[in-house]
């Protein structure tokens, strides 16, 4: 099968939306399938995300894609981003009636409404709604859409999506993420809370950084907050980006990982930092509610991030216990099958 993926995220850029196709794709090619991606580097023209100008989007696409879309001549054409690239793909398969597929990544309505009530606190509610409205209608004429977790599904459907949709979870790499010897924080006081992932409103980091907290904070990971926030507060060890073994070696080194984003629809990280032998403490909010599951895995908390971070110390020694979790419900074949089971029973 000739699969297509058209995305507004994928590399050079770095992020849960770029890992979950780059995962697949490698997953499907090894069982026949033909796996092409066309993301904003494949155009001449692009622009900067606003308030993200590490991430490019194409300017005006839809010609280009158009073209490259017959060149490839596909099976299948899946829709990942909502962008400018994922809006001409969905006008060209409306436009010659053709079924697609598309998937729920990210919390968009709640990410913009972040960023306006940073200046305009009064319009976060009306834009937060208009661009819940954009996106039901976005997703509205695809044969099915792909969610990862049954509250993201609950949430959908309160806000009005009617689209079927289907589960597709994410993946560990077991090989990198597991437990093993700590490397570094030799030198900071214990224990050692962990946060990986985009500095960026957002994410809502400010609850982490200003947690009271009697050990150390390390953040790894960059994005468009990452000087203010590394100014407001000295004593947290702002890391930059990791990737890889070294990026492995800081979630093994550290005792405790926190997710404080609100606004995550699963949270790759935190199933990256269980592998790795480390309990999670987050907020009862979508996307950790759905992975922190049972007690030894951590801690949520509705309102209260230090309560959470301190109840998931108390499982601190159960680490294999963690890492077998995820072996068992978070590989990348699985999911690769599960994204072959979405568009078999969708037909397409």
């Amino acid at each position: 099968m000739k699969i297509l993926i058209i995305s507004d995220a994928w590399k050079p850029q770095v992020n849960g939306v770029v890992r979950t196709y780059e995962h697949i794709g490698n997953e499907l090619e090894k069982t026949g399938h033909e796996f092409h991606v066309i993301g904003p580097a494949d155009f001449p023209f692009r622009i900067p995300m606003p308030g993200y100008p590490e991430i490019k989007l194409a300017l005006a696409p839809y010609g280009r894609l158009q073209r490259m879309i017959k060149s490839f001549s596909p099976d299948v054409i899946h829709i990942g981003t909502e962008g400018p690239l994922g809006q001409a793909g969905r006008q060209y398969c409306i436009k010659n009636n053709l079924r697609f597929t598309t998937i729920y990544h990210s919390h968009f309505p709640d990410y913009v409404a972040g960023r306006v009530a940073k200046f305009a606190p009064c319009m976060a509610s009306p834009v937060r709604n208009f661009a819940i409205k954009k996106l039901r209608h976005f997703h509205g004429s695809a044969a099915a859409m792909m969610i990862a977790t049954q509250s993201l599904e609950d949430e959908l459907k309160e806000w009005g999506f009617k689209t079927p949709m289907h589960r597709l979870t994410r993946g560990v790499h077991l090989h990198l993420f597991k437990p093993g010897e700590v490397e570094l924080f030799h030198d900071m006081p214990r224990p050692v809370a962990l946060y990986v992932g985009r500095v960026a409103v957002e994410k809502n980091l400010e609850d982490f950084l200003s947690m009271d907290w009697k050990g150390s904070k390390v953040i790894v990971g960059h994005g468009p907050d990452f000087d203010k926030l590394k100014n407001k507060y000295p004593d947290p060890y702002f890391t930059g980006t990791k990737e890889g073994e070294e990026l492995a070696a800081h979630y093994r080194s550290a005792d405790l990982f926190v997710f404080p984003s609100k606004t995550d629809t699963f949270g790759m990280v935190l199933t990256e930092a269980l592998a790795s032998g480390l309990p999670v403490a987050a907020y009862d909010v979508t996307g950790p509610r759905d992975i922190i599951t049972a007690p030894h895995l951590g801690a949520l908390h509705e309102d209260n991030l230090a309560h959470a971070a301190n109840k998931a110390l108390e499982v601190m020694d159960q680490k294999k216990e963690r890492h077998k979790h995820v072996r068992e419900n978070y590989t990348w074949p699985s999911v690769a099958k599960q994204f072959l089971k979405v568009l078999e029973e969708t037909g397409l």
